[in-house]
């Protein structure tokens, strides 16, 4: 008897995304972070500015959560092919994305410690130089925005037989990234507000109440962002309405959906493990073939049982 052969039935696990041009473009903003925290710290021990000063560290916490992002783009292509990893390193960048919204929540907490002392002990500020500074870190700022977002358009990777690209795909790792730019360009805004205020019209309150609205903003973007991560991360199956479609899909008269488990593979693709019970069960590829409108499923394991099999019969 000839060997069997089992290569039509096995496929990889190859569930990541390949995002190239955003991990090139993150070193890019990396750099460019590097060195505005440099001249920020560097202008504002010089200018006698804790504006400046406060703002360069302030960069130095996103130049370290960008730095995360860099780094789970290249664990994840590195391990792609890691059997280890049962179902691939899609989550690697979910998990990057829910540890730099952690350290997004703590710059608004310390924007927040910072901008109730200011308000407590004002501080003497030289307007000129720290607009000047600040309207530098502002242009790197949207600089960087637009880098990361020029990023967000990439291939996927996938090699399933089963893959399907045509629809929307989500990065959590740069897209909190670009969230720790956007909020440094906040803040940029913020404070170039505030001086020309504090400047003009003796208004030096505002400095520190532009950091309680900056904080306030920052910290909204750490939750929702955090609420996206955390959400794929414990595969909370909150797909209401993909469950309700494989369940349609599934169900007649003859078969009924007993078991069903969803997980999320990346933030764009889905597994699912389900058992079915029939009077009369047909292949398995019968049913395969009825989920395959199903474009975001890609990976599935399905076990049929005859119903008199299951003590009802």
């Amino acid at each position: 008897m000839p060997p069997i052969d089992i290569k039509h039935w096995q496929h990889n696990h190859r569930f990541h995304h390949d995002n190239r041009q955003a991990e090139h473009n993150t070193h890019l903003v990396i750099l460019l972070t590097l060195v505005m925290m440099v001249v920020e710290i560097l202008a504002g021990w010089l200018f006698g500015s804790m504006a400046l000063l406060a703002d360069g560290w302030h960069m130095g916490t996103h130049f370290f959560a960008l730095g995360i992002t860099a780094a789970a783009y290249a664990y994840s292509r590195h391990h792609a092919n890691d059997p280890s990893y049962s179902y691939g390193t899609g989550k690697v960048g979910i998990l990057s994305g829910y540890t730099s919204a952690l350290l997004l929540a703590s710059v608004a907490a310390l924007m927040i410690i910072e901008s109730v002392q200011r308000l407590i002990s004002p501080n003497v500020i030289r307007f000129n130089e720290a607009l000047l500074v600040a309207t530098i870190g502002l242009i790197v700022n949207l600089v960087s925005a637009r880098m990361l977002h020029g990023g967000s358009h990439h291939d996927h990777s996938h090699d399933h037989e089963q893959a399907q690209t045509h629809h929307h795909h989500h990065d959590h790792n740069l897209k909190a990234a670009y969230l720790h730019v956007l909020a440094d360009a906040l803040t940029s805004v913020l404070a170039i507000v505030a001086l020309l205020c504090g400047k003009y019209f003796d208004w030096n309150w505002l400095d520190p109440a532009m950091g309680l609205v900056g904080a306030a903003v920052i910290a909204i973007w750490s939750w929702g962002l955090l609420r996206e991560t955390s959400t794929i991360l414990l595969d909370r199956q909150d797909h209401n309405a993909t469950v309700q479609q494989l369940s349609e899909l599934l169900e007649d008269n003859d078969t009924k959906v007993v078991d069903l488990h969803l997980r999320h593979l990346n933030a764009n693709s889905l597994a699912a493990e389900i058992t079915l019970v029939a009077r009369h069960p047909q292949p398995t590829q019968n049913y395969k073939k009825r989920l395959s409108v199903i474009k975001h499923l890609d990976h599935l394991t399905l076990e049929v049982h005859r119903l008199s099999d299951s003590g009802n019969g």
